[in-house]
Order: C-alpha cells, then sequence, then structure tokens
C-alpha cells in the first residue's frame, strides 16, 4: 500500500519538544508502578547527591533522569503516524457472535511501532427524550450515583494487543468477538490507544473518539409450527412460474454439473444431442403478512414481548425463503411490501428499536379484511402465539 506524505508546516524541534512537554488534548503520559518507584529513588538519589557532594551520585541521577526523559521520546515516538479505524461486518443480532475489526496503520517511513493495545467498549444507546436541565439540589428523584453508574456502564468490554512489531507502512488487522446480550442500537468505542514502550516506566495512551453505532437484531428464536392454524383457503397449494420442487414441469435446461440425474430427461437428451435436465415449477401457500402490536396493555409481561418480537423477525425470515411473506405491519401504520431482501432488514431494524407504548386509536384499513394476517398474543404465562384466522399458526 502507497502512502502519501501530508503536507504541513516544516520539521521544527521546537515543535517536537513542545509536543513533549504539553502535549495534545486527548493525550495523557503517566507513570507507571516502575516508573513512580524510579521518580522516587530519582528523588533520593538528588538529594543525596546534593547533601555528600558526590559526583557519583550525581552521574547516577543523571542517568536515572535521562532514562525517564528517553523513555518519553520513544514513546512519542511509537504512536506517532499510527493510525486506525474500526471494521463492522453485519449483521449483529442477539446471542449470536459479532466480530469487530481494528485495521492498524503505521504511516511511518522508518520506525516500526511496538506494543500497541486498543481498549474496546459497546454500550446500549438509549433513546431517549430531552430533560430539562437541573441541579443535584433543585432535583427531584435524581439518583446520581444511578445515573453515572449508567454513563459508565459498557454491555462488553475488552483490550486487544498487537502482539508484535508494526513495520513501518505496515498495517495490520486485529479482531474481537462478543456476543450481544439484547436487542437495540448500541455504540462501539475504540476508547484508548495506549502503550508501555519502551521500559515500562509510562503508560502512553490517547483517546480516539472513533466510534460507531450498529443495529443489533432480535434473536432468532425456536418456535412450533401449528397444522391447525391453516385455513381452508391456504390448505390447497398454488403453482407459481418460480423454479422449485414441485410437479408441473416448467421447462427444460441444459445439464449442469451438480444437477441431480434424476432430473435427465432421457428422451430430449437423445433429441437434441444433449443432456436436458427437468425444471418443476414451485408450490407455494398463501402469503401471508405478519402484523405486530406493541400495545403496553396486550403485554404486561417484558419477557413476554421480546419473546413476540424474535418470533416476529424468526417467522419474518423463514416466510421469505419460502416466499410466503407477502407484507409487513407495526401497530396502526401501513402495511410495508416485503419483496427483497433490503425490505426485510428494515422490518428487522424496526423490531430491533421498539418497546411497548399505549395503543393507537383506530385499526388501518388494510387489516379490516383479515385475509392471510398473522397476529401475536401472549399464551399462558410465558409462551406467545402467532395466529392466523383466530387459529394458532406457531407458538413459541
Amino acid at each position: 500500500m502507497n502512502f502519501r506524505r501530508r503536507s504541513g508546516p516544516p520539521f521544527r524541534w521546537s515543535t517536537v519538544l513542545w509536543a513533549l512537554v504539553a502535549p495534545r488534548r486527548r493525550q495523557r503520559t503517566a507513570p507507571t508502578l516502575a516508573g513512580a518507584l524510579l521518580i522516587a529513588l530519582a528523588l533520593g538519589l538528588g538529594t543525596a547527591a546534593y547533601n555528600a557532594g558526590s559526583n557519583i551520585l550525581f552521574i547516577t541521577l543523571s542517568l536515572l533522569l535521562a532514562c525517564l526523559i528517553l523513555s518519553g521520546v520513544l514513546a512519542w515516538l511509537n504512536l506517532r503516524g499510527v493510525t486506525w479505524r474500526l471494521r463492522m461486518p453485519p449483521p449483529f443480532r442477539v446471542g449470536q457472535d459479532a466480530v469487530v475489526g481494528i485495521t492498524v496503520t503505521n504511516a511511518k517511513r522508518i520506525l516500526p511501532a511496538h506494543a500497541l493495545w486498543f481498549d474496546l467498549a459497546v454500550r446500549c444507546v438509549e433513546e431517549v427524550g430531552p430533560a430539562r436541565a437541573e441541579t443535584t439540589l433543585t432535583g427531584r428523584g435524581i439518583d446520581v450515583k444511578a445515573a453515572l453508574a449508567r454513563a459508565d456502564a459498557a454491555e462488553a468490554r475488552t483490550r486487544l494487543f498487537l502482539d508484535s512489531r508494526l513495520a513501518a507502512a505496515g498495517e495490520r488487522a486485529l479482531e474481537w468477538t462478543f456476543r450481544p446480550g439484547r436487542r437495540g442500537r448500541m455504540r462501539i468505542e475504540l476508547e484508548r490507544v495506549g502503550s508501555l514502550y519502551p521500559f515500562g516506566f509510562l503508560q502512553k495512551d490517547i483517546a480516539t473518539g472513533v466510534a460507531a453505532e450498529i443495529v443489533v437484531w432480535p434473536a432468532v428464536i425456536d418456535y412450533q409450527r401449528r397444522p391447525a392454524g391453516v385455513s381452508p383457503r391456504s390448505a390447497g397449494l398454488r403453482r407459481t412460474t418460480r423454479t422449485g420442487g414441485g410437479t408441473d414441469l416448467l421447462a427444460l435446461r441444459r445439464y449442469a454439473p451438480g444437477d441431480s440425474h434424476r432430473l435427465i430427461h432421457w428422451k430430449a437428451s437423445a433429441r437434441a444431442g444433449r443432456l436436458l435436465v427437468r425444471q418443476f415449477a414451485a408450490e407455494a401457500g398463501e402469503r401471508h403478512v405478519l402484523w405486530l402490536r406493541t400495545d403496553a396493555a396486550g403485554w404486561p409481561r417484558a419477557e413476554q414481548f421480546e419473546r413476540a418480537v424474535s418470533l416476529a423477525a424468526t417467522l419474518a425470515e423463514d416466510l421469505f425463503r419460502a416466499d410466503r411473506l407477502a407484507g409487513v405491519a407495526l401497530d396502526a401504520g401501513p402495511l410495508v411490501t416485503v419483496r427483497r431482501g433490503r425490505d426485510l432488514e428494515a422490518w428487522l431494524d424496526r423490531l430491533a428499536a421498539i418497546a411497548p407504548r399505549p395503543a393507537a386509536a383506530g385499526e388501518p384499513a388494510w387489516a379490516r379484511g383479515g385475509a392471510g394476517v398473522v397476529t401475536f398474543a401472549p399464551d399462558g404465562r410465558h409462551a406467545v402465539s402467532a395466529l392466523l384466522h383466530g387459529e394458532p399458526f406457531a407458538t413459541a
């Protein structure tokens, strides 16, 4: 990979010295335990050297101070010219492993980078309305400790290490695998990048400010299909022009590696002089509309509501793969037709962010017919049923 040198002011040693004395914002250099002991030892040696007037003690003091200064300079050079970016390939689902990647690039021409570490955190993004500013004296019912704990809470946190040197003009990829615990919008933050290089006396770290938001889809849930939920109108199959495993012959096509030998049409192949296989029309049942209502009165138990959301997401994916999903709807909103994978993903994004809320007045016009509409309702204290024409269609 080719790197272009950025145009900027000419190199000056005064700029380097000022950067060491007064670093930029979000950069921090702090002594470690070994560094604190070294500083204490230097103070003791300095006091003894001035009292005793011993040249040996002065030489030892100068070596200790030079070691500290050299450690700071090398730590600054180690992080200079190093860039990083987050990689988050979707999708993200509750209960499934998700991978977050960091691409580290060393833009320096000569010096490598050593012993870097990266702090990553995943936090839930809570969508709350604007609140009036209040102090701890005038505010009522404000739990300051709880608010600070929520602000500092993280769904998951880790530290990734660059276990080997990163050569000049080199690039390295690091990965972190975590498992989201709940649906919704989450914020992945690369909090700090730091290093103990070279001697471990000083810890140099930088607050990056790099973050990105992701949408975590509901979990895939196991459910049981109920044959009783199939209405007489949907009991019969209808023929479509899509190729599949039905019984009606749709067309003949040339044989391709991997086709079953049972599909070869031997008579047509003999006439054409090449192998031809049969294609059958697919058979599909009635197409359904998934309608999820988030009425808080209808979902008194939070765990049942979460199960209903997961069932709505899983059913939508399964019906879409079977070409039996006509559309989706939420509360009194419009009916959204699902034709492509992007439409299904948009539905999963909406399910990731919903919460129980007061029921909307009225019923949408599209739901008055009720043909093929699947609704969701609690079933007992823990289970959830998907109802078609008032009968169980699936239970989870």
